[in-house]
């Protein structure tokens, strides 16, 4: 059956990249804020459906400045998040050359950072900083990078630093793939694949739900220091996904 969803999903995928895109950048040149934002949600929601995911939202999202942070498991997770909240995302500087997904990410104000490097990490910390002072939202992934989708990695306690200083409130968010994400691995990448290689195998795979769980909310000062704070976001992720 895979050539068949390829024979669908093909020319949705060239009309939702030579028609729609062209109409949603046209859109949020001469539109204000409010509609980059809703041309950047509703772009990111059309590509999932081209790919056969049915998104489902648990939850709802904090208005204003937050910082949401995410379970890592593919390239999907950004088009996922976006698809239900604009939010500039701290990610690794490869992404900013993958087609469609490296554009989508760049208009919504993705922060880069090459990983392994300290200097960079500071400067996307004080980016960081300055974007929750202004009153706009991050996202994270503190896992750092993706894994094989069958684990919930380690969270990185330094990326809460910018959340802890400018004094926002964090959100956990849930993502699941598949129904109560049975469907981690098959998303993930697999060993040795690059982003051409998911996102083409992605393209050929059975439609399935697309969860994004907006969790309990962490109130700013609620806890004692960004390890805490880090700690207790991974607790609340990991027990949805459970």
């Amino acid at each position: 059956m895979r050539w068949l969803r390829y024979l669908y999903r093909v020319p949705f995928l060239l009309w939702h990249v030579v028609v729609d895109l062209p109409v949603a950048i046209v859109l949020m040149a001469i539109g204000g804020a409010r509609v980059e934002q809703a041309m950047v949600r509703s772009w990111s929601a059309g590509l999932m459906r081209v790919f056969g995911f049915r998104l489902r939202r648990v939850g709802t999202p904090l208005p204003g400045v937050a910082m949401f942070v995410a379970n890592h498991v593919s390239w999907v997770d950004i088009v996922a998040l976006h698809s239900q909240r604009m939010m500039g995302f701290v990610a690794k500087r490869e992404i900013a050359g993958w087609p469609l997904v490296g554009w989508m990410a760049s208009r919504a104000g993705t922060i880069f950072h090459q990983r392994g490097n300290t200097e960079s990490l500071g400067g996307v910390l004080q980016e960081m900083l300055a974007r929750l002072h202004a009153g706009r939202a991050v996202g994270v992934f503190p896992e750092g990078r993706t894994r094989h989708g069958d684990e919930v990695g380690p969270f990185h306690a330094r990326i809460f630093t910018a959340a802890v200083e400018a004094g926002v409130p964090v959100q956990p968010v849930a993502l699941r793939y598949g129904e109560g994400g049975r469907e981690q691995t098959t998303v993930a990448f697999r060993p040795g694949e690059g982003f051409l290689g998911n996102f083409l195998r992605l393209l050929g795979e059975p439609a399935r739900v697309a969860e994004i769980c907006f969790l309990e909310p962490i109130p700013a000062g609620s806890t004692d220091g960004r390890r805490r704070l880090a700690d207790l976001s991974r607790e609340r992720i990991v027990a949805a996904m459970a």
